[in-house]
């Protein structure tokens, strides 16, 4: 019998046909118990070596690579992020390209790494750096999600055109104002392109040899739901418990195109998907009962799936627009202290724990050199640079990191409370102040906060029958004015205030 099992392993692997199996991954579990602090990084600038402080990394600069970025995972882990999100680490597209980098989800193969990213000092190869990256992140427990974009690049088109939709002239379809990506044809429910979905099954092989322990799918809405399907099954026959983040949201309702599929985000959370992203980004223009209607709603959507899902709370990504931007440096410290303590997972963007704003004092200028055929140095304003090499995010708000390490640390020393307690809204007088208390045991936490960011709110009455006599209250976070009372407490909110109470019977 071993001298079969040993001739048997010995074909597999001179004909190459056998598969990738992962060991010790748990993200799955860990995401969809809510116990995943992820941050979302891009490798091309995550540890950028602006020598000369022009913000762009020129001159015979390093640009951010998978060796030099090794050197920021202990300061990631010591902040308390447990999970990374790799920003697509493909090859990028230099034709009708935006940026003198190309952007990051104009994809030009599904089978390499992205040159760019690697060091060239090094004698490894770039998937070998990018592995040696991964190991090092393992090293550290900090598991691993990459990005998977959603449409090709132009160079792509070119190339392999029968992975594209065209129209009836034979042209490449834009999708919506993406103009430097074309709308892959990955067929619809009834008849699924096998092209497309041979060039996916390529890109998780890539990743699973990697040693990644998920894939965060770039605008899922635009695949048909039998293509997440059998893309999800085949990923997990090698790793069940490699996670399938959806980028998608309940506000979405409709594709960039009209030659483009819709998924919804429930339909892709039935097709196999562990979470999505709600629509957390959107708290920058709610009120208080909007806020927690939304809690409430993805409690109840997540709870009627009969296997567990969960969700990111998508306040801030790289697609959205800084918070000290929006509302200053107060508004980044309401989101960290809410991700402590609400019941789904924490998620941010690189520089968002220490108050980067994402304006780069050459945006949209003229380049001197650029390696693309865009000649501009294309940025969204306000947030992360995905189209250049541009220098390493961060901002020098020492009372921004101090929060997210706290709040982190609050986090994590109250996992259960935290994943598994209560949830229980608390009416204010005041539409603009939202007010809730989580419950596990004889241990609740009450949370409160102003979305009003340019007025004071006082003497807002917060009504608990977790104030009793008896009990003992610790504020966690926020001390401007706090007056406990028998069954209630009475604060005053600064403007964008966030006040944290925990509460011990």
């Amino acid at each position: 019998m071993k001298k079969r099992a040993f001739f048997l392993l010995f074909i597999l692997l001179i004909t190459g046909n056998y598969t990738y199996a992962k060991e010790n991954n748990d993200l799955r579990t860990l995401f969809l118990n809510n116990e995943a602090r992820i941050c979302g990084i891009n490798i091309r600038n995550f540890n950028a070596k602006d020598i000369n402080g022009n913000e762009i990394i020129d001159n015979g600069e390093e640009s951010g690579n998978f060796i030099n970025a090794i050197e920021r995972l202990d300061e990631i882990k010591n902040l308390g992020v447990n999970t990374l999100h790799l920003l697509p680490i493909t090859p990028v597209g230099k034709l009708k390209a935006l940026g003198t980098a190309g952007s990051l989800y104009a994809i030009s193969s599904f089978s390499d790494i992205n040159p760019q990213l690697a060091d060239k000092n090094s004698d490894l190869t770039p998937k070998e750096q990018a592995k040696q990256f991964i190991n090092e992140c393992h090293k550290r427990k900090i598991r691993v999600i990459v990005d998977l974009p959603s449409c090709g690049a132009y160079d792509l088109f070119l190339t392999n055109p029968e992975l594209f939709i065209k129209d009836d002239k034979q042209c490449s379809i834009v999708p919506s104002d993406w103009t430097d990506v074309r709308l892959l044809n990955t067929g619809n429910n009834m008849n699924l392109n096998q092209d497309v979905m041979n060039a996916h099954k390529r890109f998780v092989n890539m990743i699973q040899e990697l040693g990644a322990d998920g894939i965060r799918a770039d605008v899922a809405t635009i695949k048909p739901s039998k293509f997440w399907v059998e893309l999800i099954k085949y990923a997990r026959e090698n790793d069940p418990e490699f996670m399938f983040l959806a980028e998608a949201s309940d506000s979405w309702r409709e594709p960039p195109s009209k030659y483009a599929e819709f998924t919804p985000y429930n339909e892709l959370l039935e097709a196999g998907f562990d979470g999505y992203y709600g629509s957390f980004f959107n708290l920058k223009d709610w009120n208080a009962k909007e806020f927690t209607d939304h809690i409430k709603f993805n409690q109840k959507l997540l709870s009627s799936y009969p296997d567990k899902k969960s969700v990111i709370m998508s306040f801030t990504t790289h697609d959205e627009v800084s918070p000290v931007v929006l509302h200053g440096a107060k508004f980044s410290i309401m989101i960290s202290w809410l991700e402590a303590t609400l019941p789904f997972n924490p998620y941010c963007i690189d520089g968002f724990f220490n108050g980067d704003n994402y304006i780069y004092q050459w945006a949209n200028t003229e380049a001197g050199k650029t390696y693309t055929d865009d000649d501009t140095y294309f940025v969204h304003r306000g947030k992360l640079d995905i189209f250049n090499f541009s220098k390493k995010p961060g901002g020098n708000n020492l009372d921004v990191v101090r929060n997210f390490k706290q709040a982190n640390d609050f986090r994590i020393n109250n996992t259960d409370l935290v994943t598994k307690g209560d949830f229980i809204p608390i009416k204010t007088k005041d539409k603009k102040v939202f007010a809730f208390s989580r419950t596990l045991g004889n241990e609740t936490i009450i949370v409160a906060g102003n979305l009003d960011f340019n007025k004071s709110k006082d003497k807002i009455t917060v009504k608990t029958s977790k104030i009793k006599k008896n009990a003992i209250i610790d504020i966690e976070h926020g001390n401007h004015y706090v007056k406990t009372g028998r069954n209630h407490i009475t604060m005053n909110f600064k403007p964008g205030e966030i006040i944290v109470i925990k509460v011990e019977e």
